[in-house]
């Protein structure tokens, strides 16, 4: 599978000369398996790029994932130009919300005042299938959710193809369990030996003391996991809004001298715009 992604800021696009390296769009990843179907995972910013090159390839069938219904995780969606067109076939899973959820949350998304076009205008095939089993395919690919620990709720996911598997994992707290969400030790079995861990990593622990239950992890906690979850590869993502790339490099550079003093042999880096990684 090629795993891209469009955008790793968490909370509100950003923009300015010191936000180029990792980019400043929100939520987005895309994952194409073997059976070279297109998913979609989140609708944060990125989303309006991803849209872009899609129709420069002629690609208009497409499935939707949603983590969870923050703001961040959603805002791209109006702006998704494949939605507009007729030819294209969204397909939008349901989970990890209720039967209707997800058709009332972009709904409203796409509601006057806050938005010009309604979303009964989008013109493309939009296709809500029943809500997610605990595993399900989407062609070659498996998925298996879990339970987040955020505010509101939402799910993580596990993608796996012939043998390779992704854990994506973001706004998840591991310092705090919030209702619905489940205690380290389970994100620890699910992430155990996966080839790609890609975590939310938004605080550092000075910063954590006063945004305790806001939803998101420590980079520290969030190695901790990638440690003893004994990935080959840790991402950290959902990067905060103010953190310039140079205050994020710096947290890369801690994060690889534990693992060099440890001498851990796992590769560490933040997750920017247009990475792509192959599993």
């Amino acid at each position: 599978m090629r795993i891209t992604c469009w955008g790793s800021r968490g909370s509100i696009p950003v923009s300015g000369k010191e936000y180029l390296k990792y980019g400043g769009d929100t939520a987005c990843l895309e994952i194409r398996p073997e059976s070279d179907d297109i998913v979609i995972v989140d609708a944060g910013t990125g989303i309006r790029r991803l849209g872009n090159r899609l129709i420069e390839e002629g690609r208009y069938n497409y499935h939707l994932i949603f983590t969870h219904a923050h703001w961040d995780h959603v805002m791209g969606f109006p702006f998704f130009k494949p939605v507009f067109f007729e030819r294209s076939t969204l397909t939008i899973h349901k989970c990890p919300f209720h039967t209707d959820f997800v058709d009332k949350v972009l709904h409203k998304l796409m509601s006057p005042p806050t938005f010009p076009v309604k979303y009964s205008e989008v013109k493309a095939d939009i296709r809500y299938p029943d809500a997610c089993p605990e595993t399900f395919a989407i062609g070659s690919l498996t998925i298996d959710p879990i339970p987040i620990s955020h505010p509101n709720g939402g799910a993580g996911y596990k993608f796996t193809e012939n043998g390779k598997s992704f854990v994506f994992l973001t706004d998840n707290e591991l310092g705090y369990q919030h209702g619905g969400g489940l205690p380290p030790d389970d994100y620890l079995e699910f992430s155990r030996g996966a080839d790609l861990l890609i975590h939310d990593a938004e605080y550092t622990d000075e910063e954590y003391k006063s945004t305790i239950e806001w939803g998101h992890s420590t980079y520290t906690q969030a190695l901790d996991l990638a440690i003893q979850a004994g990935v080959k590869r840790f991402g950290l993502f959902h990067l905060n809004q103010e953190r310039s790339d140079d205050a994020v490099d710096v947290i890369v550079d801690k994060c690889r001298k534990r693992l060099k003093r440890e001498k851990i042999t796992m590769d560490c880096f933040a997750v920017g715009t247009d990475d792509t990684f192959m599993l």
